[in-house]
């Protein structure tokens, strides 16, 4: 009744099936170092590259027991690719990933959370606001969207899609964060900078004393600053193999 099914896909699957498994079980991974996950709610998606298959955490599975093997694979409608498949998926957290992917191919990864910081600035009128470095790099693509109720609905997917445009961060109102990536690497960073900058908010308003806001012109120009601080890569790609390596000595089952 405990026990988890146990899988091994390692050599069954190609190589980049493999290696979108393995990122994606650290990623989960990730989120409960970092106090992020919401016991066996929200979800982390990854598509494989060159497929329109979607890889995500299969319903009722804390995040500390995802592995690179027992990752779902879905196509774009939520159906489950592998018939021999013992998980499910749950049906709610996969609209609102359902509809970033089918709107932002070119993108790989999506990321939802429902942290007490996200869900705190996401419920604020004016949202995130220009008080911290970390809140610039947000600022600088960032959308929102109006709570609908559970996500089980379908025609909230267009309002969904049609809200995040191109942006790389969204907030949903009174929900919680959600971050794009073009690599799961990208994406993680994205929602460590969100997190960071709603927390920092959070502070500053508590002190009740009156904040400096950064101009607008600064935020303007935070993409151009970015791109020179990383020499033309992506925050994923400077940071993410630390990130694996993290993982890899704390939860060294993670890539079974």
């Amino acid at each position: 009744m405990y026990e988890l099914p146990k899988i091994n896909l390692k050599g069954k699957v190609s190589a980049q099936e493999w290696q979108t498994r393995v990122e994606l079980a650290a990623c989960y991974r990730l989120f409960v170092m970092h106090g992020w996950d919401d016991l066996i709610h929200t979800h982390i998606s990854a598509r494989i590259p060159d497929s329109e298959h979607l890889l995500i955490n299969a319903f009722g599975l804390s995040f500390d027991e995802i592995t690179a093997s027992n990752l779902v694979k879905i196509d774009i409608h939520g159906n489950i690719v592998d018939p021999d498949c013992p998980f499910e998926i749950n049906p709610a957290g996969f609209t609102i990933h359902s509809a970033v992917h089918e709107a932002r191919h070119e993108d790989q990864c999506a990321l939802h959370v429902h942290t007490n910081e996200t869900i705190a600035i996401a419920s604020l009128e004016k949202g995130l606001l220009p008080l911290s470095q970390y809140s610039m790099f947000a600022l600088a693509s960032m959308s929102y969207h109006d709570y609908e109720g559970l996500a089980v609905n379908h025609e909230e997917k267009l309002r969904l899609q049609a809200d995040l445009g191109t942006a790389n961060f969204m907030l949903l109102r009174n929900h919680g964060a959600l971050t794009m990536g073009k690599t799961i690497g990208d994406a993680f960073m994205h929602m460590y900078d969100l997190i960071r900058a709603c927390q920092v908010q959070l502070q500053v308003m508590s002190t009740g004393m009156a904040p400096i806001y950064v101009d607008q012109s600064i935020v303007d120009g935070i993409k151009a600053q970015a791109n020179i601080v990383h020499s033309g890569l992506t925050g994923g790609q400077k940071a993410w193999p630390a990130m694996m390596r993290r993982v890899s000595r704390q939860y060294p089952d993670f890539a079974d």
